[in-house]
């Protein structure tokens, strides 16, 4: 354990899988699920992170499914990103019953249930301690929401992207199936490309690297991992970075 209570970061962006959402059953919202992922959450705001949420939709709506039937990926993907205010505003009730303030700001305008996504309204928010959960990607399909991850997190000035796995980090084979894979507690952006490991979409990584922004990537689920990766804990989770922003972090 850590015994560094301060945080590493001062403003973040946690990427959440619709999954999450899902429960044992795998799919639809399981309320209990959104409470466990509020509490994870309300850790790291209570330490003083502002903190913005980028959900999927994988719970409720998958494109390919769609695409591989013949849909429009147009089509398919604006009911993805439809899904992901509907995760959006299941996880806002899940904050607000436990007195955290909470804004569902969307890309694609559904006034009479979120706000639209604005980003110095976004910014505004998180400066009043408010969680923003950020929905309906980046509202153009043909993008994925590790790429409104990255986007937003570009936009929004955070110090971080940290993307929720059910891994502790980036290993060098897959843990699963190999028992010697070792996992990496700190790589650059040339790593990663040079080796092809698999940390988020193409798109959403150039985006990362081109703005120098650092990506973390931890298991959510597993004991307090999120909130000592926040606090700077190099023993849990993989951060990725540049050969700068690695030495600055110490």
């Amino acid at each position: 354990m850590s015994m560094n209570t301060s945080p590493a970061f001062k403003r973040i962006v946690l990427k959440l899988s619709g999954e999450a959402l899902a429960g044992p059953q795998g799919s639809g919202i399981d309320p209990s699920s959104a409470a466990y992922i509020a509490e994870k959450v309300k850790a790291i705001h209570e330490l003083g992170v502002q903190t913005a949420i980028i959900i999927g939709a994988g719970n409720l709506w998958r494109g390919s499914t769609g695409v591989h039937r013949g849909m429009e990926q147009s089509t398919a993907d604006h009911m993805g990103m439809i899904g992901t205010v509907m995760n959006g505003l299941a996880l806002q009730d899940a904050f607000e019953r436990m007195g955290i303030v909470t804004r569902v700001q969307t890309a694609i305008q559904m006034n009479a249930v979120a706000e639209p996504y604005i980003r110095l309204r976004a910014i505004r928010h998180l400066e009043k301690g408010r969680v923003v959960i950020i929905t309906g990607g980046t509202g153009n399909p043909f993008f994925t929401t590790d790429t409104a991850a990255a986007l937003r997190a570009a936009e929004i000035d955070a110090d971080i992207v940290i993307k929720a796995t059910k891994v502790n980090g980036v290993y060098s084979a897959d843990p699963k199936k190999d028992p010697t894979a070792t996992r990496f507690s700190r790589l650059t952006y040339d790593d990663v490309l040079a080796n092809e490991y698999n940390v988020m979409d193409m798109t959403a990584f150039a985006l990362c690297r081109e703005h120098s922004l650092p990506i973390l990537v931890v298991d959510f689920w597993a004991n307090n991992d999120l909130l000592e990766a926040v606090r700077g804990n190099h023993s849990v989770g993989t951060i990725i970075a540049s050969k700068e922003k690695l030495a600055q972090m110490g």
